[in-house]
């Protein structure tokens, strides 16, 4: 599954200071080419902070539904192997790498870098295109982390979703992005995947998410290895 991280952060921490080799994919020249690059938007001391393991470091709304402390020993351990986290510094990010207070987004732009989802992209596609490589993919990222990740060529199923609400408008019935929720709901669908496992699209039609939103086949887009779902609750 890959997230994005939270702009909600916990401080401080208990681990020692971030240091190279010290997280599970294999980027840290990058990493210290955009802490060199980014230095005037990074913490003074990023390299001497307490570190936490990401998934306690990342106290957003996503995070909180997910609720990882509160699950049991069988269900961390498959967010712990599972989930991957697009991040501008760091650029993948396993749960339980030890990562220090920080922030960056990855639409921020960096000098001689440019934008960072751009520049991450080919150094982040080799790296994830081979762990990946033939699994199924649950994509929750929003755009500005899909750059860093377009579609590839790896024989791999990528499941991206989208949460629709359908309201009234004008005497008829639309579909309009849901924005505002769209953390909350992701965070019980990732919840979903990691306990039921899921490896298809149409098994989304056994979920209901508690906020009223169904998998809706007919609105499934193909491209590719590439499939958009689409979650909808009817507003009208």
């Amino acid at each position: 599954m890959l997230l994005p991280p939270s702009e909600g952060k916990a401080t401080g921490g208990a681990g020692r200071p971030w240091l190279a080799a010290s997280m599970h994919f294999d980027l840290d020249a990058s990493r210290h080419r955009i802490m060199a690059a980014a230095r005037k938007s990074l913490p003074a001391d990023l390299t001497e902070s307490p570190t936490l393991p990401a998934i306690d470091r990342y106290t957003g709304v996503l995070y909180g539904e997910l609720g990882y402390r509160n699950l049991d020993r069988t269900l961390r351990r498959r967010i712990d192997t599972q989930v991957i986290v697009f991040s501008g510094l760091w650029g993948l990010v396993a749960p339980n790498d030890p990562i220090p207070w920080y922030k960056l987004k990855m639409s921020a732009k960096a000098p001689r870098l440019g934008r960072l989802g751009t520049w991450w992209r080919p150094r982040i596609a080799p790296v994830l295109d081979a762990h990946v490589d033939r699994r199924v993919v649950w994509d929750l990222l929003p755009k500005e982390h899909t750059t860093a990740w377009p579609i590839s060529d790896a024989p791999s199923l990528r499941i991206a979703v989208k949460f629709l609400d359908e309201v009234e408008r004008g005497g008829s019935r639309k579909l309009v992005t849901v924005s505002h929720w769209n953390k909350l709901l992701k965070g019980a669908l990732v919840r979903h995947i990691v306990t039921t496992q899921l490896t298809e699209p149409e098994d989304l039609g056994a979920f209901r998410h508690p906020q009223g939103y169904r998998y809706r086949p007919s609105l499934t887009v193909e491209d590719g290895n590439r499939r958009v779902v689409s979650l909808v609750a009817d507003r009208t």
